[in-house]
């Protein structure tokens, strides 16, 4: 998948377990904790989940563009390269020696460095170690996630060279999102058009080319392309790569039905596939040792989908190792 978003960080484990039949979210937590795979902000200036053998080479090939997309809000913050360089400081030595800091861990320590972390700056200040290869995701300490010093989680490789790093994000995207057009990989990427082309153009001869619509669509060679006549069911978390990698999402979201799968301000729904079609939202709710999974269609279904998407919560219910409910909101 390249990189997976992941500011909901119980769907983005979801998002990789459904794409892994029979993994549990324990164990996508034991690889996260390994550090196998890595939590950390790349590419869009949000969170993704990404593989560790990545995670130089894409930080080096987003890390720039971000930092300059956080400007505005950096000074408004009054977060200037001195007190980043300060705050960078103070989060290595904080997290040396093996160290694995909760944010509130982290708080005490700027405190004492007299460092002002009102107004969100903690994040930003967290934000911009990130993207300088200082720190990224620890292991969880009971419920509460941590950070880690990138370089004793993910031992340095060689980095790439730009032109390596482009063509090898084209290769992933394109691979793993096809069909998709230059603009929607420039969109997930983050990089300028005139990049993402560049990056197409070095891989292209491992993808097929169609136009559709007046668009241009890549995908690759071996895409096996849904059985007709066979009803397919999906709960997808929210923020998933299925909705959220597309600059253009009509072909899987209806104009009518946009507005209740994401809001103005970004948030992106956990939604119901029927048939690559979005055809409602759903939500998860935990008791104990059951979730419950309650479901809201935008039109009736029929018994073949209801039957369906019984089954996708017993999946859920798997996943988490839970038992598992379901019920159906009024339509």
């Amino acid at each position: 998948m390249g990189a997976i978003q992941s500011q909901d960080y119980a769907m983005s484990k979801w998002a990789i377990g459904l794409r892994l039949p029979g993994s549990t979210e324990k164990q996508i937590e034991n690889v996260l904790d390994k550090g196998e795979i890595i939590r950390t902000h790349v590419l869009r200036p949000t969170w993704h989940i990404i593989t560790a053998a990545d995670i130089y080479w894409m930080l080096a090939l987003s890390a720039d563009k971000i930092k300059s997309l956080m400007k505005t809000m950096n000074r408004q913050l009054e977060l200037s390269e001195k007190i980043f360089t300060k705050s960078n400081a103070v989060i290595e030595k904080a997290l040396g020696e093996g160290k694995h800091l909760t944010r509130e861990a982290l708080l005490s320590w700027f405190e004492k460095a007299k460092i002002p972390t009102h107004s969100n700056r903690l994040s930003h200040m967290l934000l911009r170690a990130e993207l300088e290869g200082i720190a990224c995701s620890g292991k969880m300490d009971g419920n509460k996630k941590t950070y880690a010093l990138l370089s004793e989680r993910v031992p340095k490789k060689k980095v790439l060279s730009k032109e390596e790093s482009l063509a090898l994000l084209a290769k992933k995207y394109f691979t793993s999102h096809g069909p998709a057009t230059i603009e929607d990989f420039s969109w997930w990427s983050g990089l300028s058009l005139t990049n993402a082309r560049l990056g197409l153009e070095m891989v292209k001869s491992n993808f097929i080319f169609e136009k559709i619509n007046g668009l241009g669509y890549w995908f690759n060679n071996d895409l096996q392309w849904p059985v007709k006549n066979r009803s397919s069911v999906h709960l997808l978390p929210a923020y998933d790569e299925f909705i959220i990698s597309y600059k253009n999402r009509a072909a899987s979201l209806a104009a009518e039905h946009h507005k209740r799968t994401l809001t103005m301000n970004g948030i992106f729904h956990p939604v119901i596939i029927v048939n690559g079609q979005v055809a409602g939202l759903w939500k998860r709710s935990v008791q104990k040792n059951t979730v419950h999974v309650e479901t809201n269609f935008f039109q009736p279904q029929n018994k073949i989908t209801r039957a369906l998407i019984e089954k996708q919560a017993k999946v859920f219910g798997n996943f988490t190792e839970m038992k598992v409910t379901i019920s159906h909101r009024a339509y």
